[in-house]
């Protein structure tokens, strides 16, 4: 699995420190330098802390998250404040059938890509503009060289990947969907690219430069086979939706400093 061979290793460079505040609340000291979506992730944690304590659910005495991670009552509090206020629908199955119809390559069965990767790992305290240049720069040079003679992708991963299959030029094998984290998955399946992906790939772990080596398309499935799994796709985007709307609007409620929200294109709540 994907999860298994990262190493976080890389050597971090020290970059100022600001210490970042929701209504005066701070989500970082000033010897700890956050990765931008590290402290997105702890600004809306604390913006949900927030509401759930004016909502009455939360004692007024419960201590901030001095480390980014909230006190088992605020976890708590938390989730019954969003299970109040971000109820979600039962999809129809007329949506189930349109979502179904429109992104058939997702719901093939025994789909599997050999690939092999260059992570770019994100670490605290980590330059994220100087390494995003360094994955980009990466990137331009092996689709330049891709399909060549020499193997400037395997060169690449030897000297620059963060992940210990890069000692093998960054081969992951054969994976499936289960394999590997979500975010990874989705720039892998349900598409036809052979060869290095023309983008970096994000994830949880950094910034990658993917080369896709072989497919194996899977075989078709009913959509009574996968209904179910076609509702859960839908509740989740449901919820993702409305989790955002909600985050937004608890941010413009609030005094938010040292940190853009706005940036986040997912809420980056745990």
């Amino acid at each position: 699995m994907l999860v298994e061979t990262v190493d976080f290793s890389a050597a971090a460079q020290a970059v100022p420190v600001l210490v970042a505040r929701i209504n005066g609340v701070a989500l970082n000291s000033a010897a700890e330098n956050l990765a931008p979506e590290e402290l997105r992730q702890r600004a809306c944690t604390e913006l949900l802390r927030q509401a759930a304590m004016q909502a009455g659910l939360l004692d007024t005495s419960d201590a901030p998250a001095g480390d980014g991670v909230v006190s088992e009552a605020a976890s708590a509090a938390i989730d019954t404040w969003l299970e109040r206020e971000l109820p979600v629908p039962e999809p129809s199955i007329e949506a189930c059938q349109r979502h179904f119809a429109a992104q058939p390559a997702r719901w093939r069965s025994g789909e599997r890509v050999r690939v092999r990767h260059i992570l770019f790992a994100v670490t605290p305290g980590m330059d994220v503009v100087a390494l995003r240049n360094r994955a980009e720069a990466c990137l331009l040079d092996v689709r330049c060289h891709d399909g060549s003679a020499n193997d400037g992708f395997g060169t690449s991963a030897r000297k620059l990947s963060n992940c210990p299959s890069g000692e093998q030029g960054g081969e992951l094998g054969w994976l499936a969907p289960a394999d590997c984290a979500s975010e990874f998955a989705r720039e892998l399946f349900g598409h036809v690219e052979v060869g290095v992906l023309p983008r970096l790939v994000h994830s949880r772990f950094g910034l990658h430069v993917v080369e896709v080596l072989e497919r194996e398309g899977g075989v078709p499935q009913p959509f009574e086979v996968v209904r179910g799994a076609v509702e859960m796709a839908l509740r989740q985007q449901t919820y993702v939706a409305a989790l955002r709307q909600c985050l937004q609007l608890l941010a413009g409620a609030a005094v938010v400093e040292g940190v853009d929200l706005d940036a986040a294109t997912t809420p980056l709540v745990q």
